[in-house]
Order: C-alpha cells, then sequence, then structure tokens
C-alpha cells in the first residue's frame, strides 16, 4: 500500500479537497438555490455539448467497453474495473430504488413544486425519480479511479480524474441530478475502485489473473 499512495496520493489529495469544498457548499446553500445557479449557465452551445457527450462516460456500457478492451491487456485488470463497477452499481441500486425511492429528480421538482421552468439541452430526457445517488457519476470516478490506480503515467492520471469530475457534473448540468446526488455517488465509486485494488493487487496473487484474453481463449481451444 505504500506504493499506492506515494503513486496516488495527490489525485487522492484533489478529490478530497473538491469533496471539502463542494461539501461546504452543500452545507450552507440549499439544493435548489445550488441547481439554479448551475442551470444559469446551460444555453452555452460549447457546454452543452461537451455535458451532453461527456455523461455517457458513466455509462454502464462505457466501462464495460473499457473493460473489455483491457481485457486484451490483462484479465486482472479487466476484472478489477467489472468488479468495482458492478459492486457499487449493485450498492447504488439498493439505495436509489429501495432506500431513497422516493427523492425526485431537478426537474420534477421545479416544474411541480418550485413552478419554475429550467433551462434544457436539447435532445436530453428528462426523469422524475430515484435521483439520490447518481449511477452515472458512481460509474465514471469507480472506472476512472481504476484506471488512475492502473496507470502509472501522470498525465493519464490527471486526465482520468478530469474525465470522472466531467462525467459527475454533466448528470447536474444536463438536471438529472442534484449536486448532493453526483457527490455521494463519486464517493461510493471511488471507495469501491480503492477497496477492490486491495483485492486484486494485494490480496490476490494468483497466476490465473496475469494473462490476457487472446491468450486464456487459446488454453481453452487447447483443452476441447
Amino acid at each position: 500500500m505504500k506504493n499506492f499512495l506515494k503513486q496516488n496520493s495527490i489525485y487522492l489529495l484533489v478529490y478530497l479537497v473538491t469533496l471539502l469544498y463542494v461539501g461546504n457548499i452543500l452545507l450552507n446553500t440549499g439544493k435548489v438555490q445550488i441547481h439554479k445557479a448551475i442551470n444559469a449557465h446551460v444555453g452555452n452551445e460549447f457546454l452543452d455539448l461537451i455535458f451532453k457527450y461527456a455523461t455517457h462516460f458513466g455509462d454502464g456500457l462505457f466501462a464495460f467497453l473499457v473493460a473489455l478492451v483491457l481485457a486484451f491487456i490483462s484479465i486482472r485488470k479487466a476484472m478489477y474495473v467489472l468488479l468495482s463497477y458492478f459492486g457499487a452499481a449493485l450498492f447504488s441500486t439498493i439505495m436509489k430504488h429501495w432506500l431513497f425511492a422516493e427523492i425526485y429528480r431537478p426537474h420534477f421538482v421545479f416544474q411541480y413544486f418550485v413552478r419554475e421552468e429550467l433551462k434544457e439541452v436539447e435532445g436530453v430526457d428528462m426523469l422524475g425519480l430515484n435521483s439520490f445517488p447518481s449511477g452515472h457519476a458512481l460509474s465514471a470516478f469507480a472506472l476512472f479511479f481504476c484506471l488512475i490506480f492502473m496507470t502509472k503515467n501522470h498525465f493519464l492520471k490527471f486526465l482520468f480524474l478530469f474525465l470522472a469530475f466531467l462525467a459527475a457534473f454533466s448528470r447536474t448540468y444536463l438536471s438529472q441530478h442534484w449536486l448532493v446526488d453526483i457527490y455521494v455517488g463519486s464517493i461510493i465509486g471511488t471507495l469501491f475502485s480503492i477497496l477492490f485494488y486491495v483485492v486484486f493487487y494485494n490480496r490476490v496473487s494468483s497466476q490465473r489473473f496475469d494473462t490476457t484474453l487472446p491468450k486464456l481463449l487459446s488454453k481453452n481451444k487447447k483443452i476441447v
């Protein structure tokens, strides 16, 4: 774990400082007021385009495709990404659909309670329920922190951290989630990426994981 902390301390620190900063905002400002301030920037063609597509970095399909590509490099890395994502997603599903199922999303609250129109990005479908926590933020942070922990290239580490923030914030920019939703989602995703890093890189030493998908398929053909 010493090498892990040495290689990733600055990225974890940046994330923690961001959590403290955003947490202070959440504690001192109502979520409706926060969302109004963010929504005021919607309508900028450049930002609308960026966030409309950046949000897909938080799709489960994107995480699966990344894991598939990694399988050609290392089965261990692919399994690490998949289990981090699915573990976090399962935890999030329990929270969204059983513990906090009645928490409304911004569009619903503004339409029926605040009675104000939100500015929307064209082509984005608005949802009403299951707001907390953000599954996309969770997925993005689980995926990109896995990638941060696996690479030694500091440019890529910063890039992955930036993409995680971009994908998560897109959910609030697009009025799919409140700021607190992506805040908690990011924490869950990051914690699962750390948990499974310990499992796959500190606990699991089996050589069967230190192979690639083509080699694994080749071995199975020989057995058959």
